[in-house]
């Protein structure tokens, strides 16, 4: 009997799709065991925890272990490569920061392309870096210390947690906008950076709000300037960067991606998960502690500001002539 040209397409479409039931219903199941959350460097750090109170959430929502697994080295690459070569069944995820987006152009032979091998899955939070100096320091303004800077070209230091670290990237577009000549001075890790700071070896650095808010309360260290786009709720008093250099903006930004062609059923009901974590009070208040401000977003729109950041910073990096260690 010959079958109808129709039935003919419509059986054997329907064969097609066949083999890939099991695969959708273990999708829609997600998750049925542990999960791997790559944190690319060491643990303690605002990223860290961060990365923790989402996999606490996730545990809870979905009944399985979120298990944190911190993979540092090569400035966050050797933890992220870890993830572009994953199975991509949602068993794997990376936790997002700037360095993904600054380590794109810093590093020439990078093994990856972290926009095309990977899945945006979630925004987390932004956080606010701070330009701090040490009280010794004449300018108490941010118009004082670029005064002061051009007075005294290459006299004034400025710390870093590394060459093409957060802060020193903070630093360098500061440079470029402000028109003004510093010092770099490399250290390894923020805490170094921090200590040296205040002990009056160097002069200026654009610290993490979480790891420098007790000192500026205490008087030990004056804040300048913040550097996200609104002023920070943890230094409602310190003006934002963009208040004295108009288009000023650096900040901190947190999420989750998995390796490419994840499964959407997975990357939406992790994104849905995050999305209502981000809402909860509680939630809100242990990001604040650690100077976060949630930021859900699409895993569309995650995409595009990670794209936009790489591309941001590209520019800061090809201006300041910055290579990686």
């Amino acid at each position: 009997m010959k079958l109808p040209r129709r039935n003919f397409l419509h059986l054997t479409a329907g064969a097609a799709a066949l083999p890939a039931l099991p695969w959708f219903a273990l999708a829609q199941a997600y998750p049925v065991g542990p999960v791997r959350i790559i944190v690319p460097y060491a643990p303690a750090g605002v990223g860290d925890i961060t990365a923790r109170l989402v996999g606490q959430w996730l545990l809870e929502q979905f009944g399985q272990t979120f298990v944190i697994e911190n993979r540092p080295g090569a400035g966050a690459n050797i933890g992220t490569e870890v993830v572009v070569h994953a199975a991509a069944d949602g068993y794997t995820l990376l936790f997002v920061s700037p360095a993904n987006a600054i380590n794109a152009t810093l590093y020439a032979n990078l093994r990856f392309n972290f926009i095309r091998d990977i899945t945006p899955v979630a925004s987390i939070s932004r956080g606010a870096n701070v330009m701090v100096v040490h009280p010794s320091f004449p300018a108490k303004t941010v118009p004082e210390f670029i005064a002061y800077a051009k007075a005294n070209p290459g006299k004034v230091s400025m710390a870093s947690a590394g060459n093409g670290s957060a802060p020193h990237i903070c630093g360098e577009l500061f440079k470029m906008m402000a028109g003004v000549d510093m010092v770099h001075v490399p250290y390894r890790g923020g805490g170094p950076a921090l200590t040296d700071l205040l002990g009056g070896q160097v002069q200026v650095y654009f610290a993490t709000t979480a790891s420098s808010v007790e000192y500026i309360r205490a008087g030990r260290l004056r804040a300048l300037a913040v550097t996200t786009a609104a002023r920070s709720e943890a230094l409602p008093d310190t003006p934002t960067m963009s208040e004295f250099i108009p288009g000023y903006e650096a900040s901190g930004f947190y999420g989750l991606a998995a390796p490419k062609n994840t499964p959407a059923v997975i990357v939406d009901k992790l994104n849905n998960e995050i999305d209502a974590a981000l809402a909860d009070p509680k939630m809100k208040a242990r990001l604040a502690d650690i100077g976060g401000v949630p930021m859900p977003m699409t895993p569309a729109d995650f995409g595009r500001l990670i794209a936009d950041e790489t591309e941001k910073w590209a520019k800061v990096i090809k201006f300041a002539g910055i290579r990686a260690d």
